[in-house]
C-alpha cells in the first residue's frame, strides 16, 4: 500500500491494527556509465513495495535528495547538506508519528545516508528501525557468490543489477574492469566517506568505485530484489510485532 495513493480514512482502518511504516530513502547521484542516476532511490522503494505487498504494510513516499557531495563533479547528482537531509528525515518521521504511526521501519539504500538517519531516529517519538537492503545475510550471499571483490563500493553491479530488472539496461561491452579497492581503502572510506568531488572524479573518473558494473544482469536483479523484499517483510514484521 503505497500512502501517496491511499485516502486518510484508509489510513485511519489501517492504523487500527498496525502502526507500522516502511520508509524508504535513497540518492540522486550518478551510478557510473551503466547506473542510472536514482538507482539508490529506486532500489529502496522497489524493495519496500515488494516487501509491503508481503506484509500487507504502508510504504511511504521514498526521501531521494540526499547528501552526495562527492558526486557533485558528474552530471545530474543532487546533493544536500547531511543537517538538512537529517532535518528532512526527522520531521517526515515527525508525521508519521503524529498520526500514529508508532513504528517507523526505514530501508535505506544510500551509505551516506545512514548517519543523518541514525541522528533522526533519536529525535523522533516513535521507535525506528534503519535497515539497508544490502544488510540481510541472504542478500549478500547473492551479492559474494556473483560479483565477489568487484561488488566494490558504488555503482555495484548488485544495485545495477535490480534497475536493470525494474527499469532498463544500459550496455557498453567495451566497458573495463574498474581498479580494485584495497581492504584499507574500503574501510577508511566506508559510509561514502569520499572526499572533495574533484578529487573523486580524478580517482575514479567513470565514477565506478571498485564497483565491475558490466557483471550487472537483470535475472540477477529480479532474484536480488526478490530476495531482499522477503527478508525485509520479515524483518518489518518482527519489528511491528
Amino acid at each position: 500500500m503505497k500512502l501517496e495513493e491511499m485516502a486518510w480514512q484508509e489510513v485511519d482502518t489501517y492504523l487500527a491494527t498496525c502502526q507500522g511504516v516502511i520508509l524508504p530513502t535513497g540518492s540522486i547521484e550518478q551510478h557510473g556509465p551503466l547506473g542510472l542516476i536514482g538507482t539508490d532511490a529506486i532500489c529502496a522503494r522497489e524493495i519496500a513495495w515488494a516487501a509491503a505487498d508481503q506484509c500487507q504494510a504502508i510504504v511511504a513516499p521514498e526521501l531521494a535528495y540526499a547528501p552526495a557531495p562527492f558526486n557533485m563533479s558528474f552530471a545530474g547528482t543532487v546533493s544536500v547538506s547531511p543537517a538538512l537531509f537529517e532535518d528532512l528525515a526527522l520531521q517526515v518521521m515527525q508525521s508519521l508519528a503524529h498520526h500514529g504511526f508508532r513504528k517507523v521501519y526505514i530501508l535505506n539504500g544510500h551509505g551516506a545516508n545512514l548517519e543523518p538517519l541514525t541522528e533522526a531516529s533519536m529525535k523522533v517519538d516513535a521507535d525506528t528501525r534503519i535497515r539497508s537492503w544490502w544488510d540481510f545475510e541472504e542478500v549478500n550471499v547473492l551479492r559474494e557468490a556473483w560479483y565477489g571483490d568487484w561488488e566494490g563500493m558504488h555503482a555495484t553491479p548488485s544495485e545495477v543489477s535490480i534497475t536493470q530488472h525494474t527499469h532498463r539496461t544500459i550496455e557498453d561491452k567495451n566497458l573495463p574492469a574498474p581498479r580494485k579497492l584495497t581492504p584499507d581503502y574500503i574501510k577508511a572510506h566506508a559510509g561514502d566517506k569520499h572526499g572533495p568531488p574533484e578529487d573523486h572524479r580524478r580517482d575514479f573518473p567513470d565514477g565506478r568505485v571498485g564497483s565491475h558494473s558490466a557483471l550487472a544482469r537483470p535475472d540477477h536483479g529480479k532474484v536480488l530484489l526478490e530476495t531482499a523484499a522477503a527478508a525485509v517483510a520479515a524483518d518489518f514484521l518482527s519489528f511491528t510485532g
